[in-house]
């Protein structure tokens, strides 16, 4: 008799103790419920409209090298380097009027990620000054690392020399990707056409298109004026052919109407 009050007491103990158990992993698993909603509305409130965007992205692409040498017979190039030139326009579409919601007090670009690498050549980004846009000129103090940060100013004239943003976004983010060493002391024997330093260089040199095709992503953190944090990550494919033409064809320009919206996270 005593033996089967021990074996009830037993079963009752472990009954109790998986209800306690299913209780609380119903009660656990509510205010995760709970706290999952509470995130979703208020990530919904902070983003009941679109502060900050970029609709446009201008780039331009081609090629140059150093001449190492020459000869009437042939040409031999030093770092044949293929760049794109990259122009991201911010806009405000909540509003025409320059309010504190929607000016800049800060911006970075950061988080850099290639998604597809080039096979020939050793790509970088550089800061790029809007004066110099899509000419050829490489800075190496402008590489960009780990981030860039722009400074924020509203003065009537500025130095685009640096990185430097108008609050009002007036002027657009300037960057370039630039892909060095795609070939070096390449002789290059056909001179019976002058030797035109531009894209072209790619196809008299025999680079296929698909050798340094590459794409890359990064985020752009913004703070405005009401101490209002907004991010988005935009995706970057470099262009060398668009329709009928290529870079082969010595320089490509286009436009991508965009829609990286900026949410806002704090």
């Amino acid at each position: 008799m005593k033996y089967k009050k021990n074996i009830l007491t037993v079963i009752m103990i472990t009954l109790l103790i998986i209800v306690f158990i299913l209780a609380y992993l119903l009660f656990y698993k509510y205010v995760l419920k709970v706290n999952f909603e509470k995130d979703i509305l208020s990530f919904a409130n902070k983003n009941d409209k679109t502060v900050f965007e970029i609709n446009k992205i201008v780039l331009f692409s081609n090629c140059d090298a150093k001449n190492k040498a020459s000869s009437i017979t042939n040409f031999t190039l030093e770092n044949l380097y293929q760049y794109t030139d990259i122009a991201i326009f911010l806009d405000s579409p909540s509003s025409q009027e320059k309010t504190l919601e929607n000016t800049l007090k800060s911006v970075r670009i950061q988080n850099f990620n290639y998604s597809i690498l080039p096979e020939l050549g050793e790509p970088k980004l550089y800061f790029k000054s809007l004066n110099q846009f899509a000419k050829s000129n490489l800075i190496q103090e402008n590489e960009i690392h780990d981030s860039l940060d722009f400074a924020i100013t509203s003065e009537n004239e500025i130095n685009l020399d640096a990185p430097t943003l108008y609050n009002n976004l007036a002027n657009p983010i300037t960057i370039s990707y630039v892909n060095t060493n795609i070939k070096s002391d390449y002789t290059i024997t056909d001179t019976s056409k002058p030797i035109t330093y531009d894209g072209s260089l790619l196809e008299k040199c025999h680079i296929p298109l698909s050798s340094i095709a590459c794409s890359f992503s990064f985020d752009i953190d913004i703070t405005n004026n009401q101490e209002e944090k907004f991010k988005t990550t935009v995706f970057i494919d470099i262009p060398l052919e668009e329709q009928e033409k290529s870079i082969y064809n010595g320089k490509l320009s286009t436009t991508k109407n965009t829609n990286f919206l900026f949410y806002r996270y704090q």
